[in-house]
């Protein structure tokens, strides 16, 4: 078992930054892949940005491509996600999700990850 706990979510304004956290614990497993996805009110849960654990690799939607960048620390077992150029169409609840595998990004975009956090939302007002 995983566990996923995110942080950082919380209200900012149009343009504006933020920065999620997403601390993973438990199993312990050498290839493995960590991701975001995000939901907002009355739609889909959709993929935002996923990193693949042993080479970084990094592969974003389209949607928040030049704005949002993800990155891990390895020592702290943390994946975070920085957000810039925030719109309110980001507004959304956020989950950190992990997988046991080293597919492409494309992949988890359109399965998803085994493994999800409870989620911390995210408001961006206008």
């Amino acid at each position: 078992q995983v566990q996923l706990v995110e942080s950082g979510g919380g209200l900012v304004q149009a343009g504006g930054s933020l920065r999620l956290s997403c601390a993973a614990s438990g199993r312990t497993f050498s290839g493995h892949s960590m991701g975001w996805f995000r939901q907002a009110p009355g739609k889909e849960r959709e993929f935002v940005a996923s990193i693949r654990w042993s080479s970084g690799r990094t592969y974003y939607a389209d949607s928040v491509k030049g704005r949002f960048a993800i990155s891990r620390d390895s020592a702290k077992n943390t994946v975070y996600l920085q957000m810039n150029s925030l719109k309110p169409e980001d507004t959304a609840v956020y989950y950190c999700q992990a997988d046991f595998s080293e597919y492409l990004g494309s992949y988890y975009e359109k399965y998803g990850m085994g493994y999800r956090g409870k989620g911390t939302l995210v408001t961006v007002s206008s």
